[in-house]
């Protein structure tokens, strides 16, 4: 029996292992995708030499033993996110925002289905707004302001019935604002500020009860 324990043992510590070993490589790919790292802070600090939960902006969750939360901001890198990033299936917050990251989302940031908190605001993203982003059914809190995105809002936002904060001023976002945003009935703070939004402002933006800061100036809405 002693044996049995010990194998059984032996099995979750290798499982643990592998699963924490899938999130330090997707972080290295993430690592070897940054081009500027002015003050040398990943190049030095993320090292195989010391565990990737004493990474520097990475939080791991004691019961799982997972990366659970991801924090970049302002640290002025600059590059592209990699599909790997979608490997960090424990992940509940990624911030990035304030830094120089470009080019578009990876369709595997759709596997994230944890996450509550999602800022990649101020940074140089183009393409269109991911309809896949709907598919986050705890996010709180979404801020992708202060980009290059553009085309329309998707519908699939309005699947976000836990979200409170929404951010996408300062974008080139066109189109009108979807009628199914407004089934979002948490949010309290909803900017659209500073995009190519035209039509009217539909009167289903009365069912937002909590909503107490709205911004929608520099559009074309009539």
């Amino acid at each position: 029996m002693f044996a049995l324990l010990f194998s059984t043992f032996g099995v979750i510590l290798s499982a643990k292992h592998s699963n924490i070993t899938i999130d330090q490589s997707a972080l290295l790919v993430l690592k070897s995708h940054i081009t500027h790292d002015p003050h040398n802070l990943l190049s030095t600090n993320w090292s195989t030499s010391t565990s990737v939960c004493n990474w520097l902006g990475v939080t791991c969750g004691s019961r799982h033993h997972r990366v659970t939360a991801l924090k970049l901001s302002s640290m002025n890198l600059s590059g592209i996110i990699p599909s790997q990033l979608g490997n960090l299936s424990f992940l509940g917050w990624l911030d990035i925002r304030h830094n120089n990251f470009h080019g578009s989302l990876p369709i595997e940031l759709a596997h994230l289905h944890r996450l509550k908190y999602l800022d990649f605001g101020n940074n140089n993203f183009d393409g269109e707004i991911p309809s896949w982003l709907g598919y986050f059914t705890k996010l709180q809190r979404l801020s992708l302001h202060d980009n290059n995105f553009n085309g329309v809002i998707p519908a699939t936002l309005g699947n976000l019935s836990k979200l409170e904060r929404l951010r996408l001023e300062s974008n080139q976002i066109s189109g009108e604002i979807p009628n199914s945003l407004f089934k979002c009935k948490e949010l309290k703070l909803l900017s659209l500020y500073n995009n190519s939004l035209e039509g009217s402002i539909p009167a289903e933006i009365g069912n937002l009860t909590l909503l107490n800061m709205l911004y929608l100036d520099g559009n074309h809405l009539k």
